[in-house]
């Protein structure tokens, strides 16, 4: 792979993956509109591990904290809202989880067509708008409800379509039920880490079988751009959220959906 596809690859995996504006629908229109190949199986599986890397390191005192009440609570130590959160976290990606399980080869096969990604894209764009706009806006992730985390896993499982945007749909859950923009931000962000996970696992699966030569310097360029890159996208966007609310990036999701319909019609 060519040193600077990896660094642009790397730059919009890792700007994209926590925004709510898809990070498939940049990662099929780039190379298209590029003329690139592939980037395969080890260099997704390097950025994966850049955005989990990013993520974690962001939120690493939320989550040392998480962890210890969570360990507390599994042995009888009464609950937290840190405990709770924890399990708020593990609760919302069972819908992801069983969904990934059952629709894999569909979702892989049958769901990848350029222009249901538009379509979704630009279908997306509305309720995220709507929900920032009417939404009450007045709890963080510590009050949710079990209701609350069953609604917004399933809202994540729906990210399995191309084109919705993990942290778009479940921002927008967020924002419906009641949270303030920067609680909807961060819940969606600690929902990432088990799914990022869970994707990347099964990346490095198919890359064990494939047996796929390694591009180590793509690889390593990969993992280092998506993580500084996504890090500062949390922070800046965390920091700034509450000033540019939903709006523009409703926008330039159709921005984006109609650039993809005028490459692919």
């Amino acid at each position: 792979m060519d040193l600077w596809h990896a660094v642009i690859l790397a730059l919009v995996q890792g700007l994209t993956e926590f925004l709510p504006i898809s990070s498939s629908a940049h990662l099929i229109l780039l190379p298209a509109v590029a003329g690139w190949d592939d980037q395969g199986l080890a260099f997704d599986v390097a950025v994966h591990v850049g955005t989990l890397t990013a993520v974690v390191s962001f939120f690493r005192v939320e989550l040392a904290q998480m962890a210890g009440d969570w360990l507390r609570s599994v042995s009888g130590s009464a609950a937290t809202a840190d405990s709770r959160l924890a399990w708020a976290v593990l609760g919302g990606t069972v819908p992801v989880g069983l969904a990934g399980l059952l629709f894999h080869d569909l979702i892989e096969t049958g769901l990848r067509q350029p222009l249901l990604l538009a379509a979704m894209s630009a279908l997306f764009a509305i309720p995220l708008w709507l929900a920032d706009v009417f939404g009450r806006r007045r709890r963080d992730e510590h009050a949710l409800r079990w209701r609350d985390v069953l609604l917004i896993g399933v809202a994540q499982a729906l990210a399995l379509v191309p084109g919705v945007s993990r942290s778009g749909i479940t921002m927008t859950a967020g924002l419906a039920l009641g949270l303030t923009r920067a609680a909807a931000a961060r819940f969606s962000f600690l929902l990432s880490i088990p799914v990022i996970v869970l994707a990347g696992s099964l990346e490095t699966a198919a890359l064990v079988e494939a047996a796929e030569p390694a591009d180590w310097r793509a690889i390593a360029i990969g993992v280092l751009v998506s993580a500084v890159s996504a890090y500062l996208c949390i922070k800046l966007f965390l920091r700034f959220l509450d000033s540019t609310g939903m709006l523009p990036f409703a926008i330039y999701r159709l921005v984006v959906a109609a650039a993809i319909a005028w490459v692919f019609m």
